[in-house]
């Protein structure tokens, strides 16, 4: 950039943040912060793993923004895929049974995907609503076939499962469910075997429709499970009639190295939730998937019409794009990818732990990886101030943008870049933090 340019785009982020100062407000932001210090960045463009700003600071996107650019950004395909569906057809219903091409063609390639038997799709915008329609139509179905106290679900402490009042109210992590309006009959269990038998014990098995999880959490600190766990989670399920719900929103459609997280683990559920991953975040797209078993038997047992549909169900241009976005992860083999550079990423934090003894905890699958930060290794002890939050804010320096989550005491660094990336930016992250760590270590830890 000249320095003309640059006065030029200082001057246009300055009237851009001060417009949005007075009138956007922000999902999961801090108001007082948006009002003090305007939007942190306002990006325009990017190409790959990467992000531009307005006024030309370009950054390595290191959580793929919201664990959902999968495929990268700047893929002019998408785009192309969502015009030439607009000018077809931009809209129409799904209601009432009306259908359409590009969510007839969607549901068959994601029930082409799914492991074991999940073969129908309900589409909504996102993960949330998803969830949503999860829970709704488990106790739907718990009704249907007369058991009408089966209402419970029951999800793991450190989960996320979204922000409508629904998907708070099963998320594990209370900072989202410091509202007054949550669902009633959500409880949390720690991801323990004897936990969730214990559960089941207490409120009963007669009361419980579904017990929901991430195959590995994400939001709560990219924590995989204990060794058998959803093998085990599976036979209880079974054994007790309580729907096993997976939540692969951000672990589906290939960031774990396969087609979907829950396939790691040796067990099928019931119901599978998705979004994120099956557009890249190209467009808002998400769903429900449920088994044979259960579409049989809400066909054999409903009578009249399943009351339950959002607008933009089966949108055709979100189809359309998500469609093309899984062609090009199967055409340019994308999850070897995610596969190879996964284990680049933990071969990085290898690096990372003996150059520093603070880093700990090492752990991840395909491109969803992280570290702990500790004081001392051996007993697990935390800085009293979170280290991971300067590191990332030092990192920006760098070009790094990264993820750190504190949520219930942790201090972790979390990272799910772009399927796209290659070894040499695998390394440069792995250099930034190390950079990063070294200039916070100089000011001191506390």
């Amino acid at each position: 950039m000249t320095m003309k340019t640059k006065e030029n785009a200082q001057v246009r982020y300055e009237e851009l943040a001060a417009i949005d100062k007075q009138h956007f407000m922000h999902p999961t932001s801090s108001f007082k912060q948006q009002q003090e210090k305007g939007p942190g960045f306002i990006f325009t463009e990017g190409k790959g793993i990467y992000l531009k700003d307005i006024r030309g600071k370009q950054v390595i996107d290191g959580l793929s923004s919201l664990w959902n650019v999968n495929i990268g950004h700047g893929r002019e395909e998408l785009g192309q895929a969502a015009m030439d569906q607009m000018k077809k057809l931009a809209f129409s219903s799904t209601f009432s049974t009306n259908s359409h091409e590009p969510a007839i063609m969607l549901a068959e390639k994601v029930a082409q995907m799914t492991p074991g038997d999940l073969t129908m799709t309900f589409f909504t915008s996102g993960g949330s609503d998803a969830n949503d329609t999860a829970f709704k139509t488990s106790r739907q179905y718990w009704r249907l076939k007369g058991k009408t106290d089966k209402k419970k679900i029951i999800s793991r402490n450190k989960s996320y499962h979204g922000v409508s009042v629904g998907a708070s109210s099963a998320t594990g992590l209370p900072g989202f469910r410091n509202f007054p309006s949550l669902a009633p009959d959500f409880y949390y269990v720690d991801s323990s075997i004897q936990a969730l038998k214990e559960m089941i014990a207490r409120e009963g098995a007669e009361t419980i429709a579904a017990f929901i999880s991430e195959p590995i959490q994400g939001s709560g600190g990219v924590n995989l499970p204990p060794e058998n766990y959803f093998k085990e989670v599976r036979e209880i399920c079974n054994q007790n009639e309580i729907l096993f719900i997976a939540d692969e929103v951000i672990t589906g459609f290939g960031r774990t190295g396969t087609n979907f997280g829950i396939e790691n683990f040796g067990a099928v559920p019931d119901m599978m939730v998705i979004a994120k991953g099956i557009s890249s975040g190209y467009a808002p797209i998400g769903g429900m998937v449920i088994s044979e078993k259960i579409k049989n038997e809400l066909i054999e047992l409903t009578d009249g019409v399943y009351m339950h549909g959002y607008t933009y169900s089966g949108h055709p241009m979100c189809c359309a794009v998500a469609l093309k976005n899984l062609e090009i992860i199967e055409e340019e083999n994308m999850i070897e990818n995610v596969r190879n550079m996964g284990a680049e990423l933990q071969n990085g934090f290898k690096w990372l732990a003996q150059r520093h003894e603070e880093i700990g905890n090492i752990r991840g699958i395909g491109l969803l990886g992280a570290v702990e930060i500790l004081k001392d290794k051996e007993t697990n002890t935390r800085f009293a101030d979170p280290v991971s939050v300067k590191v990332v804010e030092e990192a920006l320096n760098h070009g790094l943008l990264a993820r750190s989550i504190v949520y219930e005491g942790q201090d972790t660094l979390a990272f799910a870049p772009p399927f796209c990336i290659n070894k040499e930016e695998v390394e440069t992250i792995i250099s930034i933090i190390d950079k990063s760590l070294t200039e916070v270590k100089k000011k001191g830890l506390k």
